[in-house]
């Protein structure tokens, strides 16, 4: 194992009934107004707005909203929020729905106290100094952003879905009611488990050995989504599987699942960004797309690790380590359209004659990963791979 320092300060409230401990949070750190970020209005019509609203009130906290952000989120609705929360004068950022309002909130939050360009950051022009404290409910569990220090944000003038991250980042309380995700859509609950799969993917095949405790933990995780998924797919209101999913999502990508490793290999996610920053498909089905194909591309460069997946995950066990590692390969694409996920790029109406475009646009990051180094010549090839 490599050396390590693990420090997650975010304080989760999870369980039924949670949402109204909200307000109570927010005042204990003194905070009398938030700028308060959300979709699309989903929770308009799950009763969080109005849970999030009462508890509000009842501990005197104003609140001003910024609505409307994409399950991509954008720059644009970033800058917005920023000229929100300076104008009214907020003292922290309340978060309420998934990934994408979480990301959103993180930014506006350092782009506060900074007077340039926000995407400056992503640039690698400026570092933050200050950040508003961000608080959030979630109401869609998938990226583990409510637990960790990291943003993705599309820059839609340059077609560019960047990640980035700070220790300011970390949200100082998130909520987390699992009950009220009964209403997903089965699209949403399926890319719950296909995010926490492919997050817990890019540590453990990260090039790292010598971690056998780190990757016990990370079959888990990927156990029991698998397994919770199916179950949510035929009754989303079953509750257990409905937490037990939830919390596989945050343990994926709080950092836990990262100590002993290097950070992650991420090829993968960077290649979906390019997709979903030139189509503006989920993250989810672009990773179910994405993953298999890169998987089969690198496995070579560590076939013990990938045995050991085909075993441990789908239980092959008969044939030669290459035999099996193919065939588990192939049984994660099986899965991911046992779920209705997409599995080539060829399903989702992306051309052939538009991977090169693809490619240069995940290239701008080059080399990516670390498992492999990955330059633009790659990328295609893994694009080609997940075309049919």
């Amino acid at each position: 194992m490599q050396n390590f320092v693990y420090k997650n300060p975010t304080k989760i409230i999870f369980g039924k009934d949670t949402i109204g401990e909200i307000g109570k949070e927010i005042k204990a750190k003194g905070i009398d107004k938030v700028l308060m970020i959300y979709g699309k209005g989903s929770i308009l019509k799950n009763g969080v707005y109005d849970k999030v609203i009462a508890s509000l009130k009842r501990n005197g906290i104003l609140h001003v909203e910024v609505k409307g952000v994409k399950s991509n989120p954008i720059l644009s609705k970033v800058k917005e929020a920023i000229e929100v929360g300076k104008r009214e004068g907020v003292q922290g950022i309340l978060a309420v729905g998934g990934g994408s309002v979480y990301d959103t909130s993180k930014i506006t939050s350092i782009g506060h106290y900074y007077n340039g360009d926000v995407w400056d950051f992503y640039e690698g022009k400026a570092k933050p100094q200050k950040a508003l404290p961000i608080f959030g409910v979630l109401t869609i569990s998938a990226t583990g952003s409510e637990m960790n220090s990291g943003a993705v944000i599309t820059n839609e003038e340059d077609n560019k879905k960047w990640g980035y991250g700070s220790p300011l980042l970390f949200p100082k309380v998130s909520i987390i009611d699992p009950s009220i995700q009964s209403t997903l859509p089965k699209k949403q609950t399926a890319n719950t488990a296909i995010d926490t799969m492919s997050h817990v993917f890019e540590l453990y095949f990260d090039g790292t050995n010598d971690v056998d405790i780190m990757r016990e933990y990370s079959e888990g995780i990927i156990r029991t989504a698998m397994k919770h998924v199916k179950v949510l797919l035929n009754n989303p209101n079953n509750y257990e599987s409905r937490a037990q999913l939830a919390w596989g999502a945050t343990l994926a990508l709080n950092g836990s699942n990262g100590t002993g490793r290097t950070f992650g290999d991420w090829s993968s996610h960077n290649i979906e960004h390019s997709l979903s920053a030139l189509y503006d498909i989920s993250h989810g089905e672009g990773l179910a797309i994405v993953f298999p194909a890169w998987m089969r591309y690198v496995y070579k460069g560590d076939m013990n690790v990938f045995e050991r997946f085909s075993e441990k995950i789908f239980n092959i066990t008969e044939g030669s380590k290459e035999e099996k590692i193919l065939k588990g390969i192939d049984s994660l694409k099986e899965f991911y359209k046992s779920i209705n996920a997409p599995t080539s790029l060829k399903e989702i109406g992306i051309k052939e004659d538009e991977l090169e475009n693809i490619a240069e646009n995940a290239a701008m990051l080059e080399p990516l990963g670390t498992f492999k180094k990955l330059y633009k010549d790659d990328i295609l090839e893994i694009l080609k791979m997940a075309y049919e």
